[in-house]
């Protein structure tokens, strides 16, 4: 006889399925890269009508703030957003000043023109006030008050910083929440996401980086060896540096600025490296320990361009990024096939072992502490994890032998399992959006089993309690599943 109800759920549902919260649309569409205003515009002929030569002299220009436009990541309230904005209004006046002098070719070109500045005008603004990017602002103002009021404040007033776990656990959280921020593949969104996640993840870096406080003296004094007050001092200097990095990094830097810090911080080096500290090997160490935390806080003073003048943002590319979709392609290779399977009455495909190796795959693949590239992975794991869940659960069902003094809550919970299991077949092969009729259909189909599941009365036995609460998370995992699938993610 199969295992009870108890033992089957607790070794499906002790399992991470839940891996989180969202999941990716599976495969995105790849969305085309704008183009307007980018291709070199012809050669006006020397006859050419004056009013075509003015129209050609407007397309030349558009040609040159075609680029700057197509990857601006800004807001509305910034300079360049504001430059862009005035060249181009004054652009589409130039336009309509333009006299066809009623002939038809020079009002279709006047036309094309137009259209030309107001797609740019209409994309720039698209882009500033698209709700994904203000999203990230809102995240990003959210990091900046919590890191003024934890680091940034106390330090100011002569005070330490409150880092602890809360803090950590905080700033990892609002990373998470900007990874999850759709992008829709347009280009200044990408650039933004990727801008606000390496400053954040450059704050977590600093703080993860500093010297426990009571190094700063060490069980060194200063009759220990001469070097060790200078090196003490320099230390304290360190930590208000590190103080003003962060404030740099989240906008919060007043006054300072990345190459006033640096300075200060290679001013730091050029004193260490002038102690003589021959013959203690202790205080070597420890001059050692200040300068690779000096080190490691000017590798964060490059940050100023970072998303500007790169292609970091864009990880189509990425190595990573190339194996995970392979691996998600496989897997979707796989579903079709245990789904075509289970349609047909056929099931004898349990790839469970291929599948547990692209678990093993997918754990090696680099990240390289990108949070794009580990959501990325995640969402994968999640796709394997699901249909190994679901053909666990097949196979239990399969081998069930119920027999007639089985309590009643466990049948009740059994029954649901195996319509769950059907629901969750359709939410393994559903490939539309939330819009579709059939999204709204299957949604509510398991909000009834939800219902069922909770009408089920245990009758004080511990073990259907337990059964049905693993259910009931089994039941949300699929609407999770299904929702993440249609999420419109990408990287």
């Amino acid at each position: 006889m199969c295992a009870n109800v108890f033992g089957v759920l607790k070794s499906l549902f002790g399992k991470p399925f839940d891996g989180g919260k969202r999941m990716e649309h599976r495969g995105p569409p790849q969305q085309q890269q704008q183009t307007m205003a980018t291709e070199q515009p012809p050669q006006c002929p020397p006859s050419q009508h004056p009013a075509m030569m003015r129209l050609y002299e407007v397309h030349r220009q558009v040609t040159a703030l075609g680029p700057q436009v197509c990857t601006f990541s800004g807001l509305p309230d910034d300079r360049d957003y504001k430059r862009l904005e005035r060249e181009l209004t004054r652009l589409l006046l130039e336009v309509d000043r333009v006299d066809t002098e009623g002939k038809a070719e020079l009002q279709a070109a006047r036309k094309r023109a137009a259209q030309e500045v107001e797609g740019l005008l209409r994309y720039l603004e698209e882009n500033a006030r698209h709700p994904s990017r203000q999203a990230m602002e809102e995240l990003s103002e959210e990091a900046r008050r919590l890191v003024e009021c934890r680091v940034v404040a106390p330090q100011r007033e002569g005070g330490a910083a409150h880092i602890d776990d809360e803090l950590t656990e905080a700033l990892q959280q609002l990373v998470l929440r900007l990874t999850q921020v759709k992008t829709e593949g347009r280009v200044p969104l990408r650039k933004a996401r990727y801008r606000a996640l390496t400053r954040l993840c450059a704050v977590q870096d600093v703080l993860d980086g500093r010297t426990p406080q009571q190094m700063l003296s060490l069980p060194l004094s200063g009759e220990t060896h001469a070097a060790v007050h200078t090196i003490n001092q320099v230390m304290a200097k360190v930590s208000v540096a590190r103080s003003q990095l962060v404030a740099l990094l989240m906008g919060l830097s007043g006054r300072d600025s990345c190459a006033h810090l640096s300075r200060l911080l290679m001013e730091m080096q050029v004193e260490l490296d002038a102690l003589d500290v021959s013959g203690n090997a202790a205080v070597r160490n420890y001059r050692k320990q200040v300068v690779e935390e000096i080190n490691g806080l000017l590798k964060h003073l490059d940050l100023e361009g970072e998303g500007e003048d790169t292609r970091r943002y864009d990880l189509a590319q990425n190595e990573s990024i190339r194996e995970i979709e392979a691996v998600r392609a496989h897997v979707q290779h796989l579903r079709e096939g245990v789904l075509r399977h289970c349609t047909a009455g056929e099931p004898g495909f349990w790839p469970k072992a291929e599948l547990q190796g692209l678990l093993s795959h997918l754990d090696q693949v680099e990240t390289a502490k990108n949070p794009c590239i580990r959501e990325a992975r995640r969402r994968a794991v999640v796709e394997v994890q699901a249909v190994v869940t679901f053909l666990d659960l097949r196979e239990a069902l399969a081998c069930r032998r119920p027999s007639p003094e089985e309590h009643p809550a466990h049948r009740a919970v059994w029954a649901a399992l195996a319509s769950l299991s059907e629901l969750q077949a359709q939410a393994l092969g559903f490939d539309g959006k939330r819009a579709d009729k059939s999204y709204v259909v299957l949604e509510e189909l398991l909000t009834k089993q939800l219902l069922a599941l909770d009408a089920v009365d245990p009758r004080g036995d511990d073990g259907a309690k337990v059964a049905r609460k693993q259910a009931v998370k089994f039941a949300q995992n699929i609407l999770n599943y299904l929702d993440m699938k249609t999420d419109e993610w990408e990287y």
